[in-house]
């Protein structure tokens, strides 16, 4: 079916990422700040255009470094001796991610300035923001989260076992969400039923443990249970 194919794809896709992320510390750290300056430019309360300027910028670094990493990968197919010409390749690779990072730490001192200086002078008052964005920027909390987890762990596929279970933590990160937006008990009441269904549907294929779920359940509850208690 066009759908499962679009399921197996995506699943492929994803383990890519998770095979860079366990195998290059680089892009771990880009991981970390990625989730990191999300949350600032949140706390600071930029605009939606510098956030999405921001956000573009954090895709640009992690988009080099996995290029990077398929480059290396490739040339050390191509060329297990070690050349010369091979060395320049992988030079090449590893200074376009250089420049892109040093422009993004560039963009981002060019935007973040300003709210910084505000800061130091002020004091730090948390930027409060609509449910629904909340609920944006937590789903991609939890999922960067489950992605670094899994990497640490190097065990599973991103759709398919480890620690945690990435649709565990999704579904209930979205059961909160639901919760605060909604603020309607039996709304809250239908997507936790939901969320647990897929949950358990995890341990009953067999596709994770009884702990991964339940880890991975806390884990998209309670990040999106804070953030909404931080930003609402």
């Amino acid at each position: 079916m066009p759908f499962r194919q679009w399921v197996k794809s995506a699943n492929f896709a994803i383990e890519g990422i998770l095979h860079a992320a366990k195998t290059q510390r680089h892009l771990r750290y880009h991981f970390y700040s990625a989730a990191a300056v999300l949350l600032v430019s949140y706390i600071l309360g930029v605009s939606r255009t510098e956030f999405l300027i921001i956000a573009l910028s954090v895709i640009a670094v992690l988009l080099a470094e996995m290029i990077n990493t398929a480059i290396e990968a490739i040339v050390d197919i191509v060329s297990p001796e070690h050349s010369e010409r091979a060395r320049v390749i992988k030079d090449i690779a590893a200074g376009a991610v250089f420049v892109t990072a040093f422009g993004v730490a560039v963009v981002g001192y060019i935007i973040l300035s300003p709210y910084m200086r505000d800061f130091f002078q002020k004091g730090l008052h948390i930027t409060k923001h609509s449910e629904e964005e909340i609920a944006i920027i937590a789903f991609v909390i939890v999922l960067i989260l489950v992605v670094i987890t899994k990497a640490y762990f190097g065990k599973g596929h991103p759709l398919r076992g480890g620690m945690p279970s990435g649709h565990a933590a999704l579904a209930f990160s979205v059961w909160v969400a639901i919760t605060y937006i909604t603020e309607n008990f039996v709304a809250s009441l239908l997507c936790f039923i939901l969320a647990l269904i897929i949950a358990q549907s995890r341990v009953i294929t067999k596709v994770h443990t009884s702990w991964e779920v339940i880890l991975g359940s806390l884990m998209g509850a309670s990040a999106t249970f804070l953030l909404f208690r931080i930003f609402s």
